[in-house]
């Protein structure tokens, strides 16, 4: 992707996608639109899914550097991991508004437990999936891409 750019580029719009679907910024798999901000998105990507694989380990305060003395803080940080995750949830329903984030936050309302996070790719049973292998990546978010094209 990156010979797509010039050197004083800072986007481009391509026809031809590559790349892994979730990870893709929504912008470039849908429109083809290319910007030194899709990385970032990638890479947000990449956090959430360890973030989640910690969460559902039981190991959430792996993230806190280990340098740092976050037993001081540990309340804290669970805290805002939790509520960050119910932020990212799939189902719009199942995510707070910010009044309710913010009373979240101050330690005023009580924490509903996460689901997977909207955009993650996972390991699911085939039967999810339309492939005959037991299992295989399939994306959680499911959409379609149609391009027209003249004839």
């Amino acid at each position: 992707m990156a010979r797509t750019f010039g050197g004083d580029q800072v986007a481009e719009n391509t026809r031809r996608i590559v790349g892994t679907y979730g990870y893709m910024a929504p912008e470039y798999a849908l429109y083809g639109l290319f910007s030194v901000k899709s990385d970032v998105f990638s890479f947000g990507i990449l956090l959430l899914e360890i973030v989640w694989q910690l969460w559902i380990e039981g190991r959430p305060l792996e993230l806190v550097d280990s340098s740092l003395d976050y037993r001081l803080i540990q309340p804290e940080v669970k805290r805002s991991i939790h509520i960050g995750l119910l932020c990212v949830q799939q189902n719009p329903e199942d995510r707070p508004n910010m009044s309710t984030v913010v009373l979240m936050l101050n330690g005023e309302s009580s924490l509903p437990q996460p689901k997977q996070p909207g955009l993650l790719i996972d390991v699911v049973p085939s039967e999810t999936c339309s492939s005959s292998s037991k299992n295989e990546s399939c994306s959680v978010t499911d959409f379609t891409i149609t391009t027209l094209e003249a004839r």
